[in-house]
């Protein structure tokens, strides 16, 4: 019988491919244990069944009885030795050894006494059990067939007559167990194709759970560096450039610039302290948390104008509502997305442009498609070739992009650089 252990051509020397007869085995071998478990059983209770029949049913002289009881015992040991073993590994060497046995001693059983003939119910479903793949089962059967045939005809003193009536049923006996075994066969053929299949699942399962974890893992790893690129690292910088100045006037003994500076130099440092914290914490970004897009962005131009000297123009119209309600977009995940471009641009135009000013618009469209804009715009030298493809603003366009909206960078009309962002009202993406 062909189990859910095995895979096809397990018995004949064929391969089922790498590893697969293992994983099946795997999945299933717990509930075969099991079961072999309960056919040791059965074997044993027919045997000493059969046994108990032949010395009650009388039919059989001493000598013919203990020749029956040999037989027995030679196969209760045949199947300790070789069948029980088989059963669990499917090690078909020790399967074909123990069906030599089987044959044999069930052959010379019977030819003792004709209660003997039950053993043939745990024979034929010992060959069907142990033997792959089904033809060799088939094969044994008729030989198991045959050999208790001229063994009831040797009860008889081996005539023609008697070996001529006791072929038919045993024909139909063969044929009986034949066909019931074929049956039994393909049912567990089915299940060792739903088991490989329910592998296979798992498996596939696993391989997507993988795949998703680890896509999970560097999108989190590319928004950690925007975040840490957008506001640690740009307030950084700021720190530097303006301890750079303090120094600097410190030794042309300007002790207000150098003051002024540092205090500069402090509220950066703060303000870099409360980012990391909420980037630890997973909360909305500090200028965001209780204010509006518009107060954010006039604090970051206020901040920007001390750090720089730089003046800054801010034009904000219709968005006044708090970020944590919905803000400018009315989403605020698009609020962070503008708040994170005018960083990037204000931070684009620190490192590059030598503007003498900059000015940011925004503002709120209400035509069919309604939508929040917003204008980063300075006088300075523009952005250098190839900046476009930069970490800074390749991250803005993804940011941008998450939500719905649209980005584009060119150059302003009277020089310098044009940063706008268009992001929907609705909101886009959380």
């Amino acid at each position: 019988m062909t189990t859910a252990d095995d895979a096809p051509g397990a018995g004949d020397g064929t391969a089922a491919g790498p590893g697969a007869d293992d994983e099946v085995a795997r999945v299933t071998s717990d509930p075969w244990d099991r079961q072999v478990v309960w056919w040791d059983v059965g074997f044993v209770l027919i045997v000493l069944l059969t046994a108990s029949a032949m010395a009650l049913g009388g039919g059989t002289d001493a000598r013919g009885l203990w020749t029956a009881y040999a037989a027995m015992a030679v196969m209760l040991v045949g199947y300790a030795v070789w069948g029980a073993p088989a059963a669990r590994s499917r090690d078909q060497r020790r399967a074909l050894a123990y069906t030599v046995v089987l044959v044999a001693t069930t052959a010379v059983a019977v030819a003792q006494g004709g209660l003997a003939t039950f053993l043939l119910f745990a024979s034929f479903t010992q060959l069907w059990m142990l033997l792959e793949p089904p033809r060799r089962a088939v094969v044994a059967s008729v030989a198991l067939g045959v050999a208790t045939t001229f063994a009831i005809a040797a009860q008889q003193g081996f005539d023609v007559p008697t070996l001529i009536e006791a072929a038919p049923q045993m024909g139909i006996a063969i044929a009986f167990s034949v066909l019931l075994g074929l049956w039994f066969a393909a049912t567990m053929r089915r299940s060792e194709e739903r088991a490989r299949l329910l592998h296979e699942l798992r498996r596939a399962q696993a391989e997507l759970a993988e795949s998703h974890h680890a896509a999970g893992v560097t999108a989190e790893r590319e928004r950690i560096a925007r975040e840490i690129h957008d506001t640690l690292a740009q307030g950084f910088t700021s720190v530097v450039t303006q301890a750079q100045a303090a120094t600097a006037a410190l030794d042309r003994g300007e002790q207000d610039r150098a003051r002024e500076r540092l205090v500069v130099v402090e509220q950066t440092a703060r303000d870099n302290l409360a980012e990391a914290r909420a980037l630890v914490a997973a909360f909305a970004p500090v200028p965001l948390q209780g204010s509006t897009l518009a107060e954010a962005l006039r604090r970051l131009a206020d901040r920007f104008t001390a750090e720089t000297g730089t003046p800054v123009l801010l034009d904000v119209a219709g968005a006044t509502a708090p970020a944590r309600a919905g803000g400018a977009t009315g989403h605020a995940a698009a609020d962070v997305v503008l708040l994170r471009a005018a960083q990037e641009a204000l931070a684009n135009v620190r490192r590059h442009a030598g503007a003498r000013s900059v000015t940011i618009r925004l503002t709120r469209d209400g035509g069919g498609a309604p939508d929040v804009r917003l204008e980063v715009t300075d006088d300075g030298r523009g952005l250098p070739p190839g900046q476009v493809d930069g970490l800074g603003l390749a991250g803005m366009r993804e940011r941008v992009s998450a939500v719905g909206g649209t980005l584009a960078v060119e150059p302003g009309e009277g020089g310098g650089t044009r940063v706008e962002v268009h992001v929907p009202v609705s909101g886009g993406a959380a």
